[in-house]
């Protein structure tokens, strides 16, 4: 006996004997219109989704209503400018004046020269051309008007060199040493009992007339020594022998140490 299994008819079997009134029998037994009825709602809805774009295309928008709402402006044209009048008339061309054409010197022998290079006293007061031009000796001369043209500016060096990068470096009339034995002579020592000695650096600029600015005291000794050294400094009223560079003045800074000992 073949059996269909398209058909409810294997259930019998399978439930033969059995409690048909339980849940299992009635599932397989509407298993088929259940798949039916999921197939139809199914395809319904596939085919619903893949016409939503169809149908918004047939759906008015509100932009067209809007475009027709708006109302149309009139933009008024400036009017055309007209040619002004009284204009001044053009200027008068130059005057004519002599022109002697000019033979560029080739080197060729004495029966190929086909014409002569003008001579000294024929291009005096006359303009050199491509062609010789009479000019009118009765016109009125002209000259035109020179104009503010870019002019050389030299640019002053105001670097402040060091003695690393320097050519020839600043120095004091008569050396160092004796800009040295002058701090020495008119530095004023603290007159505190504690003060132990020590060492003011102090660093300057030699500007390029050979005095001295931009005094500054790197570090001190403490007791006002740093303050003596500035007054000390600025006092000098030597003028130094400023640095150079490229055969020019420059600025140059410097550092002088100065050594501070207690007196016994």
């Amino acid at each position: 006996m073949k059996l269909d299994l398209l058909k409810n008819k294997w259930l019998d079997i399978v439930f033969e004997g059995r409690n048909k009134l339980y849940g299992a029998y009635e599932l397989r037994a509407s298993n088929g219109k259940t798949t039916m009825k999921s197939l139809i709602i199914g395809g319904i809805i596939f085919t619903f989704l893949v016409s939503i774009p169809v149908l918004a295309n047939f759906i008015p928008s509100g932009d067209d209503e809007a475009v027709l709402d708006q109302k149309i402006t009139t933009v008024k044209l400036p009017p055309k400018e007209k040619p002004k009048e009284n204009l001044p008339p053009p200027p008068p061309p130059p005057p004519k004046v002599d022109q002697v054409k000019f033979v560029k010197p080739v080197v060729a022998k004495a029966e190929e020269v086909v014409e002569e290079p003008p001579k000294i006293k024929e291009i005096v007061d006359k303009k050199i051309g491509a062609e010789t031009i009479k000019g009118d000796p009765d016109a009125e001369l002209t000259v035109e008007p020179v104009g503010n043209g870019p002019k050389d500016v030299v640019e002053e060096d105001n670097t402040i060199y060091n003695s690393a990068g320097i050519q020839i470096p600043a120095d004091f009339p008569g050396g160092v040493d004796k800009f040295r034995n002058y701090i020495s002579r008119n530095f004023s020592m603290p007159e505190d009992d504690d003060f132990p000695g020590g060492k003011v650096f102090v660093t300057f600029v030699v500007e390029k007339d050979g005095s001295l600015t931009d005094i500054k005291v790197l570090r001190d000794a403490g007791y006002g020594t740093g303050k003596e050294a500035v007054r000390v400094v600025k006092a000098c009223n030597i003028k130094w022998n400023p640095g150079e560079q490229n055969g020019k003045k420059v600025r140059m800074q410097f550092m002088m140490p100065i050594s501070l000992q207690k007196a016994n």
